[in-house]
């Protein structure tokens, strides 16, 4: 965009609001790290949705013993881990999208930001210590 100053020579303007000039965001700036980020890890979600799924299932009818034997295979632990790593990404990313574009008190959605991402992480980290419990059979 341009128009003419004062004294006639042509000068550059912007569609960015002061805010966007001074931390330099703006179209393709902040938003597409998150964008991309979901979409790679609802990608792993659905690859390794069908093997959760084939666990899950193959885990029905057995006793406690039955389907401990089944999560204490190494590799259902990998598959079940790595999907609640991608899954709770997934859902931290989201959440903060959601909390950054809906709340305009800066200070509580700094407060429910640090929240949301305190509580991903409990909850990943519950669930991983959960598999590997399971899994090592103790």
């Amino acid at each position: 965009m341009s128009a003419q100053d004062t004294n006639g020579s042509m000068k550059k303007t912007s569609m960015r609001t002061p805010l966007g000039r001074v931390r330099n965001l703006g179209s393709a700036h902040g938003g597409t790290s998150d964008f991309f980020r979901q979409r790679v890890t609802a990608v792993a979600m659905i690859l390794l949705i069908v093997p959760v799924i084939v666990v899950i299932m193959s885990m029905l009818g057995r006793n406690q013993a039955g389907a401990a034997a089944i999560l204490g295979s190494p590799l259902v632990a990998v598959i079940l881990i790595l999907f609640v790593i991608a899954s709770v990404w997934h859902m931290k990313i989201g959440m903060q999208v959601v909390l950054e574009d809906y709340i305009t008190d800066e200070k509580l959605k700094l407060a429910l930001i640090i929240a949301n991402t305190f509580f991903s992480a409990a909850v990943g980290l519950a669930s991983i210590y959960a598999i590997l419990k399971l899994s090592s059979g103790v």
